[in-house]
């Protein structure tokens, strides 16, 4: 049966209608992804500023500037770097990021934590230096005397002053030690220390009743961050069967250029430790 024009009229409007409203949903869908972009800034990352060793004001404006909000949520204390300011960040430096990102920050604190001196005199080199750390403080200068027992404390010292058990010093103060040495146990091997950080060549130094000498970092070392990962690639003395006076100073180079750094031990001559050598104190 032939359909009437009002019947072909009516599905010709539905056609239509149906085809706008497909075209309508694509529209709405290609500005609700537009908008979504917009909003989440979608693609478009910035890299993170660098906020170590800026003060709280300076880290603000560069924060403003660079699109990033910053945080503070924590503090930590270090004195090797000016009070109340950046010590870390969270993502990290030149990190990509979105726009209004907040970065967390932790500062040096305003106020230096103090601890209470231990009482060192009469301890082992070993002993005494595990009681330092365990403070919150470091070994400082390592100074040998004659006396009967070797490496024994005799003194304790902070800025070549005596310092009494129990008075209050500033976290990471050093602590130097003035200890004893028998003539016969008065020598020591000196370690290999490259591709170890500063503070651990400083470790084996003082395991070695040695002490360290001049630090000194190159070019790829920039920030002090950088000089926490950066690893000897020269010593001096250098690495030998020599043996050399308890006390004597290692001076160690270091670098962030892994091509610098020696992946092999050099071979010495047999080498005969000593039985001064703490390492081997029980």
């Amino acid at each position: 049966m032939a359909r009437t024009s009002k019947e072909k009229g009516a599905g010709g409007w539905f056609l239509r209608n149906l085809i706008w409203a497909i075209i309508l949903i694509l529209a709405l869908i290609v500005v609700l992804q537009f908008l979504l972009g917009v909003i989440t800034r979608h693609n478009k990352e910035i890299p993170v500023p660098d906020f170590s060793g800026l003060t709280i004001s300076e880290a603000e404006s560069l924060a403003r500037s660079s699109d990033v909000r910053i945080d503070i949520t924590d503090s930590v204390y270090v004195s090797h770097l000016p009070l109340g300011t950046v010590f870390s960040q969270n993502p990290k430096a030149d990190d990509k990021v979105k726009k209004g990102r907040r970065i967390l920050i932790t500062i040096n604190a305003t106020q230096p934590k103090t601890v209470e001196m231990p009482r060192l005199v009469g301890l082992s080199l070993r002993g005494a230096k595990t009681e330092i750390l365990s403070r919150g403080l470091s070994v400082g200068t390592l100074t040998y005397v004659p006396d009967m027992a070797t490496n024994y404390v005799l003194a304790q010292k902070v800025a070549g002053r005596n310092i009494l058990p129990g008075k209050k010093v500033k976290v990471d103060t050093p602590v130097d030690l003035t200890l004893g040495v028998n003539s016969g146990e008065s020598t020591t091997y000196i370690p290999y220390l490259v591709g170890h950080t500063a503070q651990m060549a400083k470790d084996i130094l003082i395991d070695n009743s040695l002490n360290v000498g001049v630090v000194s970092y190159d070019s790829t070392v920039k920030t002090y961050t950088d000089s926490l990962q950066a690893q000897v690639y020269k010593q001096s003395p250098a690495y030998s069967g020599v043996p050399y006076q308890l006390g004597t100073k290692v001076s160690i180079y270091l670098t962030n250029e892994a091509s610098k750094v020696s992946k092999e031990v050099p071979v010495i001559d047999t080498l005969i430790v000593p039985d001064n050598t703490v390492t081997d104190e029980p």
